[in-house]
């Protein structure tokens, strides 16, 4: 687990960007956090590291899933309005969280028993207007691949 203090919007945006290089295919990232907590705003700097413009991004609030084409495929699941979270069979989840894309979910901890096993957990906890406090965790193998190296390229 690794606690990362972002001080301003554009803080966020640069973890967004740095994390994009080291997802790969078949990746899952799980978003959770308040509302207004920044969790779209993680989307958008994770896609404009993958080259897509951030401007398309939006939350898929009423369609649950959109897809973003860049190499690999990005996947934004937004699972706020599921009525329960079975309803993610319905949408064909499997093929998005085990396939050839990178997979990134708002809301994740409301899907937590549907995400694999090895996903990534960010959770962007609000401490005030501007400043927020994200939470990363996962698996050793999450930790090694992902997150020791995010912390890296943060520190320098």
């Amino acid at each position: 687990m690794w606690e990362y203090i972002s001080e301003h919007p554009s803080m966020t945006q640069t973890v967004g960007r740095a994390l994009a290089p080291l997802l790969q295919p078949g990746d899952v990232v799980s978003l959770s956090g308040h509302l207004g907590a920044g969790k779209t705003l993680l989307v958008k700097a994770v896609a404009a590291g993958l080259g897509i413009d951030p401007g398309e991004v939006t939350s898929p609030t009423f369609s649950f899933i959109h897809e973003y084409a860049s190499s690999p495929p990005l996947y934004h699941f937004d699972v706020y309005r599921l009525q329960s979270p079975d309803q993610l069979e319905d949408l064909g989840y499997e093929e998005y969280f085990y396939g050839n894309g990178i997979t990134l979910v708002e809301w994740g901890d409301v899907v937590a028993s549907y995400l694999p096993p090895e996903h990534l957990a960010i959770e962007l906890v609000k401490l005030d207007e501007h400043r927020r406090e994200l939470v990363f965790s996962g698996s050793e193998d999450v930790c090694r691949r992902l997150i020791r190296p995010l912390k890296e390229a943060l520190d320098h």
